[in-house]
């Protein structure tokens, strides 16, 4: 029903049946409904009836597509929150029925009595007539899916607490208006105080699925994801990443929504472009289906998440041909957390409702897996949609086309590949779904859609509101009968749709009305309590407006989680409180707060506190499928280098380039290929191409920076025009314009490199990049900087003292010379530059905290610009979650600066705020654990020194001192929250002094101990040394960052060891003919065969596909077998058969396997195919090696 005809109505609906209905006549308490719903076993919104069966491999036994079917059903509207489906109530009945819990009675549409509950009616509904029979799947789910526990639904009405808080009624008998007026001024909140009486209802109306952030490394994933596939644990899938925005849809009472908002234009043109899909398959039935998937959503409490790719809101890899929108995910909300749909139901219930779905291939088993991770690492650098999709096409166990051909609709510029984990039933099940569920016809094809959205978007161009409106008003009335989210109520025109903060502290004291709002509770307190980044914002909820009263108050929340580390350090909270629900991506939330009258209150807190106590998440839904949680969350993102270089390195590049100029850019994008370990001939080439977009938009928009959201109004210009200049740069871009074609050089990728190259002498390419190879010397002809990222206290300038004073400097004659922060004026850095301009070959220890990336990319361009390299010295320490730098640390370093006399900075015992200064210097590094502070600046200077500071058997940090610093972490946070961090003044000027004081008598009581824990600082400088000395020498190996290189695997072959080959051809060759042995000695193989190796597969002669073959074989030994030796006057080669691995034949997709052994000068090492051609025209020798020579090499990428 629509808002303005909602009724305030009962607790306990009718439960509805053909044949008889069932009333609640007594209700003293809640012990009725504990047995309803532990009996019938409510886990779910929606109770489907069997249809014929459909068994599906992909679900436990007796997994079934089931058909829920009710043709008594009207098509009117109504919210979840008013009533249960009256779908179930069949089931629910006879259930009940054989409980002997229904009452008897032979009228079916007998009346029922109303029964009141404290303040709040309790009054059924009447059955609902005239809907059509619906599809819903009724299955397990896979991969990082989360369902609720028996232990959870059995003991968690939680949709009939729902119905009690929305039929809650009030006294008040002032006007509507005047009471809204009144809720939109805060007054009502404001008077809305919490005690025993309040309770509150939270339900998730939309969200998406939880960011996992892994903890291991690319390769480790990879490795254990192939683990499990190969032993039948798990199923790879994998999909395309269409380059978009999450938007979500709960239907027209649950809201549209973004990632992190809603009610704007990002979710107007949402709900424009779903419509329009709608119209596309439906055709003339498109008004009637909208309205009955509006209702289905509702109905059922689901959200259903897409993803939205538009060419209006701003400019990603490529500006799409076409507006749509792909389903992503499929999400039940109704009871307990969210249930989030396998992929295979995913499609079904897509090819149900017409929607659009996305390209899907499953990998089952070790071969296919393996083979889809050397094709990614194949077409990493230059892969583009057409490719990439045939590929996986060729190599996949079961592929899915998508709906929405990606070509067709976005384009080539694909941004990526996302695998993850999931059940290893999932192809089962996928496979019968695509039996029983074919693709769908699409209707509207000859059918006038009305205006496009950028029609819409082109008529309204000065207006956003405009916009929202002509794009609403474009979808019409059957998916959009009413525009509260967007445009408020009438009454709340003059009037801000955000509320008082007041709301969340209010939520947090309430008493929770049903277990999922427990949960709920719990989440947020949890992530306030920890200072986790993320807003909690309460708005207005104008879709309840009518249910509002003084004690009756309704809102939304939106979690927005602003930094990744949120998700991370929520993960690792998960793992110590299994119970804790996850922190999901797209999070909104409906909240309730209401009171229950005094009458009733003792019985309602009795049954409400037996259901909050119960968390019945024990057994997650990964354990259902055996797989454990670490596992279930696996997931993998496989981007790809040409959406990365209009994406990162120009689009994110802008800023840097037009504010900061040439050479910061420069540094910027070289920063960014080594992070993503791009190949150094790419690096080359790039560099080229992006120096010359840096001059090109340079000159013409001179100092006015490019806007990031129309960027490719001029890249594409510029793409197009360099890609015409040679194939090469054809390959690098991938496409652009309207004249580069895909065909076009997929036959010339990687065309520049020898299939053979054995014979060619080793030449090392040198990556363009401002950082420097392991294990290499410092060279003397270069300066060296020494640099510390750290807080006052960690003992830098004593160090430098040291170092400088040191024999023999860092063991080269290079002067060492040392600048202290605290005694130069002005800008400390620009100094730093000029000192190195003037002396570039010494060695500068630069006295001074180096604390941000602000800094270190200062730093990096002075070792461009003056030849330097750079070393990051460190205090070693085991950091926190979400801070380099451990709480001992930080207390160390506090009470050495509390013991200072007379420091030439001023930060000593005599300073009022020393305590907070090194606060300040702490939150600097606040959001990088400790592998993130590390990994980043290897990343950037190619070496790191660590200085020991703390002995490793400590005992704990005292209470007291722990308590007092997360005080000050505490204040600090309130403080620069209201003033920033200018000062201690302001509004808790108070509190910082009265801390100050309390800091320095608890560091200076516990002084013994914090000193005890500290490594003497003769060894700390001593290590330091060591280390240091090192890099000079080029004996330094920088700790492994965990990434691997990709995008280098041109061809797959099996490496022979070349030492076997010699001594094969001297061995059994030599003596037999003065001619070979001339030829042997001509050769001179000892000195120019460096490498051998049989070529099996070559991406540009056999393709992606047949290269990617070799990855379940991939590092294995493989036995060759050696039958002969061709030679001639120019090239000289030996025939070759590999044999078989675990029982699997090698086969070499050369016409004629051979390893080259020789050509003469000048001659190409391909020529040496034509051996066998020449031998048959007498111009080539041929000697049979009988019996043959098995020679064991390794399979391997090159």
């Amino acid at each position: 029903m629509s808002v303005s005809h909602r009724i305030v109505c009962g607790f306990s609906p009718t439960l509805y049946s053909r044949s008889q209905s069932l009333s609640f006549v007594r209700c003293g308490s809640f012990q009725l409904l504990h047995i309803f719903f532990n009996h019938v076993g409510y886990s779910s919104p929606l109770f489907p009836l069997t249809m014929p069966r459909h068994q599906c491999g992909g679900g436990s036994k007796g997994h079934r597509w089931v058909e829920k079917s009710n043709p008594n059903r009207q098509s009117t509207s109504y919210s979840v929150s008013d009533s249960i489906p009256s779908a179930t109530t069949e089931i629910i009945t006879n259930r009940l029925n054989s409980l002997g819990v229904a009452e008897k009675n032979e009228q079916s549409d007998a009346s029922e009595p109303s029964i009141q509950f404290g303040n709040i009616g309790l009054t059924s509904h009447a059955p609902i007539h005239g809907k059509k029979s619906i599809w819903k799947p009724k299955s397990k789910a896979y991969g990082t899916v989360i369902g609720t526990t028996a232990a959870e639904v059995n003991n968690a009405p939680t949709d009939s607490m729902a119905v009690l808080a929305n039929k809650t009624r009030t006294a008040s008998t002032e006007k509507p208006d005047a009471g809204l007026s009144k809720l939109f001024s805060g007054i009502l909140l404001e008077n809305f105080t919490v005690d025993n009486s309040t309770y509150s209802i939270a339900q998730i109306r939309a969200t998406f699925y939880p960011k996992f952030e892994n903890e291991k490394s690319d390769q480790e994933i990879r490795t254990r994801m192939i683990e499990m596939v190969s032993t039948g644990l798990a199923t790879v899938e994998v999909s395309l990443k269409h380059s978009g925005s999450l938007f979500m849809y709960a239907g027209h009472e649950g809201g549209a929504y973004a990632k992190n908002s809603y009610g704007n234009i990002y979710t107007a043109v949402g709900v424009f472009v779903l419509g329009r899909m709608f119209r596309e398959a439906w055709g003339s039935q498109a008004n009637m289906k909208q309205a009955e998937f509006n209702d289905f959503l509702e109905r059922n409490h689901m959200c259903i998440s897409m993803e939205l790719v538009t060419a209006v809101l701003g400019d990603h890899g490529q500006r799409p041909r076409e507006d749509y929108v792909v389903v992503t995910a499929v999400t039940e909300l109704g009871s307990g957390k969210p249930k989030f749909y396998p992929t295979p139901d995913i499609i079904a219930f897509c090819r149900k409702w017409r929607l659009p779905t996305n390209h899907i291939w499953l990998f089952s088993t070790r071969k296919s897996v393996m083979s889809f991770f050397a094709a990614y690492d194949a077409l990493c650098e230059e892969g583009t949609a057409t490719p990439v999709c045939k590929a996986l096409d060729d190599i996949a166990d079961i592929s899915v086309l998508g709906s929405k051909d990606h070509v067709e609709v976005q384009g080539e510029i694909l941004e990526g590949l996302v695998a993850r984990i999931v059940s290893h039933e999932s192809s089962k099940h996928m496979e019968q779904v695509l039996r029983d569920y074919p693709p769908p016809p699409s209707n509207g094809a000859d059918h006038h859609l009305g205006s496009s959205l950028r029609e819409i978007f082109a008529a309204n161009r000065n207006d956003e509101k405009q916009q929202i409106k002509a794009l609403l008003n474009g979808v019409g009335p059957s998916l959009c009968p009413n525009h509260l989210d967007w445009f408020g109520h009438e009454v709340s025109q003059s009037h801000s749709r955000n509320v008082d903060q007041s709301v969340l502290s209010k939520f947090l004291q309430s008493r929770p009305a049903d277990f999922s709002t427990a949960k709920l509770q719990e989440m947020v307190r949890l992530m306030r309590e920890k200072r986790f980044p993320a807003a909690f914002k309460c708005y207005h909820n104008f879709h309840k407006i009518n249910s509002v009263a003084s004690e009756n108050l309704h809102f939304k929340m939106v979690i927005h989680v602003y930094s990744d580390s949120a998700f991370r350090r929520y993960q690792k909270e998960m793992r110590c409180k299994p119970g804790l629900w996850p922190l999901y991506r797209g999070f909104f939330v409906d909240l309730n707060l209401f009171k229950v009258n005094k009458e009733r209150l003792t019985e309602f807190s009795t049954e409400n506190n037996a259901v909050v106590e119960i968390d019945g998440d024990t057994n997650g839904a990964s354990a259902k499928y055996g797989l454990a949680d670490e596992d279930a969350n696996l997931m993998i993102k496989l981007k790809f280098l040409t959406y990365k270089i209009r994406t990162f390195l120009i689009r994110n590049g802008l800023s840097i380039l037009f504010k900061e100029g040439p050479a910061a850019y420069k540094a910027y994008y070289l920063r960014q290929m080594k992070i993503w370990n791009t190949s150094a001939a790419k690096q080359r080439e790039l560099s080229k191409m992006l120096d010359e977009w840096a001059v090109s938009i340079c000159r013409k928009f001179g100092n006015k920076q490019l806007s990031s959201s129309t960027y490719l109004s001029e890249a594409e210009p510029f793409l197009e025009q360099y890609a015409k200049c040679s194939p090469l740069n054809q390959a690098l871009i991938g496409s652009a314009g309207n004249l580069v074609r895909t065909e076009d050089f997929l036959a010339i990728v990687e065309g520049g490199k020898d299939e053979e190259g054995d014979l060619e002498p080793e030449r090392e390419i040198t990556p363009l990049s401002p950082t420097y190879t392991v294990k290499e010397a410092v060279r003397k002809d270069e300066g060296l900087i020494v640099f510390f990222p750290g807080i006052p206290g960690c003992a830098k300038s004593a160090l430098c003292n040291e170092i400088l004073g040191a024999p023999g400097g860092l063991g080269d004659d290079r002067p060492v010379r040392s600048l202290m922060g605290d005694l130069i004026k002005g800008r400390y850095w620009v100094k730093v530059s000029e000192e190195r301009r003037k002396k570039p070959y010494s060695i500068l220890l630069a006295d001074k905290n180096a604390p941000n990336e602000e800094v270190w990319r200062q730093i990096e361009d002075m070792c461009r610009s003056t030849k330097a390299s750079a070393v990051p010295v460190i205090p070693d320490s085991e950091g926190t979650e979400s801070n380099p730098f451990s709480l001992d640390a930080l207390a160390v370093f506090m009470l050495r600066v509390l013991n200072r006399v007379n420091h030439p900075g001023n930060l000593d015992k005599s300073s009022p705020n020393a305590g907070y200064v090194l606060l300040m210097f702490y939150h600097l590094y606040d959001g990088k654990s400790r592998q993130e502070f590390e990994s980043e600046l290897i990343e950037r200077f190619g070496s790191l020194v660590k200085m020991p500071l703390l002995e490793p058997d400590r005992s704990s940090l005292p209470e007291s001192v722990r308590s007092i610093l997360k005080e000050g972490i505490n204040l600090y946070k309130l403080h620069t929250n209201r003033h920033g961090r200018s000062s201690t003044k302001g509004t808790y000027a108070n509190e910082w002094v009265k801390w100050e004081k309390q800091l320095r008598e608890t560091l200076l009581g516990n002084a013994v101990y914090l000193n005890s824990i500290q490594v003497p600082f003769e060894f700390a400088v001593e290590k330091v040394l060591e280390q240091l000395k090192a890099i000079v020498k080029g004996e330094y190996a920088a700790p492994s960052t965990e990434k691997r290189r990709f995008g280098t695997i041109v061809f797959s072959a099996v490496s022979l060891p070349v030492s076997e080959i010699i001594d094969l051809l001297e061995n059994l060759l030599s003596g037999k003919d003065p001619k070979i042995e001339e030829i042997l000695n001509t050769m001179n193989l000892k000195s120019n065969l460096t490498k051998a190796h049989v070529t099996l597969a070559h991406k540009r002669s056999h393709g992606v596909t047949a290269v990617a073959s070799y990855g379940p074989y991939l590092n294995q030994n493989v036995p060759v077998n050696i039958t002969a030796l061709f030679f001639s006057d120019r090239s000289a080669a030996l025939e070759a058969e590999p044999g078989t691995v675990d029982g699997e034949k090698i086969s070499s997709k050369n016409e004629w396997p051979h390893v080259t052994i020789w050509t003469a000068e000048g001659v190409a090492a391909k020529e040496a195919n034509m051996l066998p051609h020449l031998f048959k025209q007498g111009e080539a020798t041929r000697i049979e090696i009988n019996p043959p020579v098995t020679i064991t090499g390794i399979l391997e990428f090159f």
